[in-house]
């Protein structure tokens, strides 16, 4: 149970606010973009410019407990964001000074856009990335590209964070990543059950390897 709680903590604080640029290394020689562009692009990112809202339900669940559930409305074109958690709704401007209690909404936001979006972050973040064209996945001991994206010590709201992401090389998806802290915890999941939105794609579960945790998405709808 302590490492299931510990495990909980990390994932609710598991990303960080990055600016929206892309910092690229070498290694990119097999492909007309960064690879870190053609997973953007294999998960519809070209489409979000036309987005002016997206709903969806964040859920994480440990043991068959539902230990999270947070609804968003977000609204990127209008910088507005709006969450309802344990019965009451409160939003915020993402564009302007943030009180205390917009940080605290503002840090749970980031934290499921990342889950929900990571993709894109990959073009909208500012990150150092290495790209190894033959690596073992984690969970499914498949060979795939790993993608070690690298933020910042400095940045952000967990600063230092590190993903090792699992790639398809056919069709440039995510089918796994581990999330690494500054401080050395880990977390590795899957990335599965994609469905596209209005040209938005998204994948929906998250599991780890024996299944007992779960992060995924639900009442999602994009316009």
């Amino acid at each position: 149970m302590k490492k299931i709680l510990t495990l909980l903590a990390l994932l609710i604080f598991i990303v960080s606010c990055k600016n929206n640029s892309e910092k690229t290394e070498p290694d990119e020689t097999a492909f007309e973009e960064p690879i870190t562009k053609e997973i953007a692009y294999a998960n519809g990112f070209k489409n979000f410019e036309d987005v002016n809202q997206i709903n969806f339900t964040f859920n994480v669940k440990v043991n068959d407990t539902l230990r999270s559930e947070r609804t968003w409305k977000w609204f990127p074109k209008e910088n507005k964001v709006e969450l309802t958690e344990n019965g009451e709704t409160s939003g915020y401007s993402t564009d302007g000074d943030l009180n205390e209690e917009e940080t605290k909404i503002d840090q749970k936001f980031i934290n499921d856009k990342y889950w929900l979006l990571f993709p894109y972050e990959l073009i909208w973040s500012e990150y150092e990335f290495e790209h190894n064209r033959s690596s073992v996945a984690p969970i499914s001991q498949e060979k795939m590209h790993q993608i070690t994206v690298k933020y910042a010590d400095t940045s952000g709201y967990t600063p230092g964070d590190t993903y090792l992401i699992y790639v398809d090389e056919n069709d440039k998806m995510i089918r796994e990543w581990t999330y690494q802290s500054a401080g050395g915890r880990s977390l590795s999941t899957t990335w599965e059950d994609y469905e596209t939105f209005n040209g938005i794609t998204i994948a929906k579960m998250h599991k780890s390897e024996d299944g007992s945790f779960q992060l995924f998405f639900t009442d999602i709808m994009v316009k």
